[in-house]
């Protein structure tokens, strides 16, 4: 094993482009050694223009790591299909070997997408954004829980899942049952660390309150033309907002399913947020509702038999 890392490691899985490259960016620029983990791996054309469009398929894990190294950052670049949980092992254990054994941030913005109804969605397609959506972030934190407790359970998990809400199910109904299961997973993670008294970890997860720029959005022909993108914001308001909970205290943001506009508001006192329109002057349109709905209810103070099935069958835990 290498050397412990003296700066903190930051792990980001889809951070070939768009959304996930801003985000391995931004950690390196402020002392993290970054691990840029997609499928994406094929280096471009050694001629062509560097760097290249962020959006564009040519950017992959190399060309990012090489954009960090050269603004004189820390980067490895690491390839994974999150669809095989051996791959997912692998990334894990290359983390650990450059790392030395240190983790600290794990950052899952990997995602699929099919976007219609139910009847216009073919199963080849909801099994694909399971396995690398809800699934995909299932195995990758499996893989990184020892690694957090063999650092003294000391760690942030950001996910890249909105909060839930009924809108979100409509016309991509098969998309959504997967995201809402991501943010399911961080709230049930959550409450594990606590019941567990883990106070130095935490989970979050984080959705954009308006459409951020991305190799997703430019998929979308919708989002052609200056009109259309004075909807976009740069995706440096997703960055900013990640930075921000990792700077906020863990049992704040643990369990907490966030909007980037609505956490930099509330939390980092930010205020004008026009810098982050991709056209200058545009005020883009919020596409998440202003108020997110209370998922606590009154319950009873007895929870009453807890069954744990790893404790064997049959066996409860009070």
């Amino acid at each position: 094993m290498t050397t412990r890392s003296p700066n903190p490691v930051a792990l980001v899985v889809g951070a070939s482009r768009g959304i996930g490259r801003q985000i391995a960016i931004d950690l390196a620029k402020i002392g993290y050694t970054v691990i840029i983990a997609a499928k994406s791996a094929t280096s471009p054309d050694p001629t062509a223009p560097f760097p290249p469009d962020p959006n564009s398929p040519a950017s992959t894990i190399h060309t990012v790591a090489r954009e960090i190294t050269l603004a004189g950052g820390t980067a490895h670049p690491v390839q994974v299909d999150v669809r095989d949980p051996s791959q997912i092992d692998n990334l894990v254990n290359e983390t650990v070997r450059i790392s030395g054994g240190r983790l600290d941030v794990l950052v899952y913005n990997s995602g699929a997408i099919w976007w219609s109804s139910v009847a216009n969605t073919p199963l080849k397609r909801f099994q694909l954004m399971q396995r690398v959506n809800p699934e995909g972030l299932y195995a990758t934190i499996m893989a990184a829980l020892p690694v957090f407790e063999k650092n003294g359970w000391k760690g942030r998990i950001v996910v890249v899942s909105p909060p839930i809400y009924s809108r979100f199910f409509r016309g991509k109904t098969a998309y959504a049952m997967g995201k809402v299961g991501m943010s399911v997973l961080t709230r049930g993670l959550a409450m594990d660390w606590v019941r567990e008294g883990k106070s130095d970890m935490a989970i979050t997860s984080i959705w954009p309150a308006a459409a951020v720029e991305s190799a997703a959005t430019e998929m979308n022909p919708a989002n052609n033309g200056d009109s259309r993108k004075a909807d976009l914001r740069k995706p440096t308001i997703f960055s900013d907002a990640i930075l921000g909970i990792l700077n906020t205290p863990a049992h704040v943001v643990n369990g907490l399913l966030a909007l980037d506009e609505d956490f930099l508001r509330d939390y980092c006192g930010v205020t004008d947020f026009s810098k982050y329109s991709v056209i200058p002057g545009s005020n883009p349109r919020r596409m998440m509702p202003k108020e997110m709905p209370v998922l606590e209810v009154a319950e009873q103070d007895d929870e009453g038999v807890r069954m744990d099935s790893s404790k064997g069958k049959g066996e409860a835990k009070l």
